[in-house]
C-alpha cells in the first residue's frame, strides 16, 4: 500500500493569505503524478473532510510540468486568532503523510 509519503519528494503546506491554506504536493516522478494525482484519495473533498471546509471552496490544480499537486483550502479560523493553531499552516500536511493512495 502506498502512501504519500513514498510517492513524494516534497509536501508541503503554507498560509496563502489570512483566511486560506495551500498544499504542495511534489511528487516523486511522472509516473507517480500521473498514477496519483487524480486519484480520489487526493479529491478535494478528502481535504474538505480532514480539514472542516467547504467541499466547494477546495481548489484543486495540477501543475503537470513539475509533478505537483497544489490544494487550497479555507481556513478554520483566520491566521492569528484567537483559535489559531499553526501561525504559519507549515505543520497542516503533516497529517496527509500516512495517507494510503492505493
Amino acid at each position: 500500500m502506498a502512501t504519500l509519503k513514498d510517492v513524494s519528494r516534497h509536501v508541503r503546506s503554507k498560509n496563502a493569505g489570512p483566511f486560506w491554506v495551500t498544499v504542495d504536493i511534489f511528487f516523486d516522478s511522472k509516473e507517480s503524478f500521473t498514477r496519483y494525482a487524480k486519484t480520489e484519495k487526493l479529491a478535494p473533498s478528502v481535504f474538505a473532510q480532514l480539514y472542516s471546509a467547504d467541499p466547494a471552496h477546495v481548489h484543486h490544480y495540477l501543475v503537470p510540468d513539475l509533478n505537483i499537486l497544489k490544494i487550497s483550502y479555507p481556513r478554520t479560523w483566520p491566521q492569528g486568532g484567537e483559535l489559531e493553531r499553526d501561525m504559519h499552516a507549515g505543520n497542516q500536511c503533516k497529517r496527509l503523510l500516512n495517507l494510503e493512495l492505493d
